[in-house]
């Protein structure tokens, strides 16, 4: 009987050490590109082919700039990098004993070494109705859909007329006064009173109203307290109201009504209040702390798991660090570099943080900046260092070019003067009389 041929010899790449990172977000990205050098081969599994700029999130919901600038294509990382791979799938389950990873698909992946920074979703806090009524703003396609009900509204709005109603405004009510609430906030300010007064002349008055829902006594509770005077300020007098001091017991179809019992009247409620794990983290056997986030030690290995690191959002470090772009992107290089040593023979260092500091924009020229935990900055200055941070930050030479341009023409002078909003597709809205009967034409 003659003999099978024998199986094919492993290439040099496949028996290198196998890095499994989940999540292409700022840690899982910084993860990858700190492993570019080291003799491993990485597998990148993201349930988007896409990477998103987040903190510009709420320029694409106020129409601002187009979901692709705020993106970039994950596939993209091979041009530099070929010892990665990118797998464009949901993770289910992880084996710790086991050593491997579960996908929806049902691919199982094995690993040497696992990063988990598959990031968070929206915490909701079990508020009734805030999940079936209230927009979040986490996503690229969360951002695109508060872009176009906004325009949908406001045609509503000016529709009305046809009714035989004249319409007074839309109100806005942005829940959550951290810098994605004011952020979003002050980008709707600038919409409404640069371009679309002149825009919606049916409606009476402004064409929306904007105000943020805050349960503590003051906004941008993160940052010092003479920087949180400043953004209050320039807040109110871009036209946002703030309703501090109560929370959001319940959001309906068209309001919310807070925990003191106040309902306010709302037709559009953006939910920026808060995030957590995703539900599948709860299963995966793990050790969790504070919010149902995966305990790390210092050097950010799972407690327990010396070959699983967890980074970013997901993870809470006995430092405490904030879930902010600045501590997933240290913590994303800092694992990536020690599952470098590890392979070396190395011992792993613990995550030193640097706090760079804070910033938020209000709007044009107005914007805060907490540097090294200590140096404030306002106005200009603050706004030009928070360009320069968040263009630079994006992925990809063309997103910081059109993203630069993009914001120069929103807020520059004099093109801040009649901007135009980038806008989607929004339904026609048809008057509820009805039709008039044409004229009949033609002899008699």
């Amino acid at each position: 009987m003659p003999a099978r041929p024998a199986a094919p010899a492993a290439t040099a790449a496949q028996t290198l050490p196998h890095v499994v990172v989940i999540g292409g977000g700022f840690a899982g990205l910084a993860a990858v590109r700190a492993l570019a050098k080291a003799p491993v081969r990485i597998t990148l599994v993201d349930r988007r082919v896409y990477t998103t700029f987040q903190p510009l999130l709420y320029q694409v919901a106020s129409g601002g700039l187009t979901a692709g600038n705020v993106t970039y294509f994950l596939r993209s990382l091979r041009l530099r990098q070929k010892n990665v791979r990118v797998l464009h799938e949901h993770l289910v389950d992880v084996d710790a004993a086991g050593r491997t990873v579960t996908l929806l698909d049902g691919t199982r992946l094995e690993y040497d070494h696992l990063v988990l920074a598959n990031g968070v979703s929206v915490n909701y806090f079990g508020t009734p109705g805030a999940k079936e009524h209230a927009l979040p703003m986490y996503s690229r396609s969360q951002a695109i859909k508060i872009r176009d009900q906004l325009f949908v509204r406001l045609e509503e709005a000016a529709h009305a007329v046809e009714d035989g109603t004249m319409h007074d405004g839309l109100r806005i009510v942005v829940v959550g006064g951290g810098p994605t609430g004011v952020e979003v906030a002050g980008a709707m300010a600038e919409l409404r009173d640069a371009g679309l007064r002149p825009a919606y002349p049916e409606i009476d008055g402004e064409a929306f109203d904007v105000m943020i829902v805050q349960r503590g006594a003051e906004v941008l509770k993160a940052f010092d307290a003479p920087l949180r005077r400043y953004a209050a300020e320039q807040l109110e007098r871009r036209g946002v109201t703030l309703r501090l001091g109560a929370g959001v017991a319940e959001v309906h179809a068209d309001g919310v009504v807070l925990t003191d019992g106040t309902r306010i009247p709302s037709d559009l409620t953006i939910w920026s209040a808060g995030v957590a794990p995703h539900e599948e983290v709860a299963r995966w056997g793990l050790p969790l702390g504070d919010g149902g986030r995966i305990k790390v030690r210092d050097d950010l290995r799972v407690e327990g798991h010396d070959e699983i690191f967890a980074v970013g959002d997901v993870a809470v470090s006995p430092a405490g660090l904030p879930q902010l772009a600045q501590p997933a992107l240290q913590s994303g290089r800092r694992a990536g570099r020690n599952i470098a040593a590890l392979v070396a023979g190395r011992p792993t260092e613990p995550l030193r943080y640097f706090d760079k500091g804070t910033m938020a924009i209000i709007g044009r020229r107005a914007a805060i900046a907490q540097v090294l935990g200590k140096i404030h900055l306002t106005r200009g200055v603050a706004w030009l260092a928070w360009l320069f941070v968040h263009v630079m930050g994006l992925v990809g030479p063309r997103n910081r070019l059109v993203t630069l341009m993009g914001i120069v023409t929103r807020y520059g002078f004099p093109f801040h003067r009649k901007p135009v909003p980038i806008v989607g597709d929004v339904p026609s809205i048809r008057s509820r009389r009805p039709a008039r009967p044409e004229r009949e034409t033609g002899a008699r």
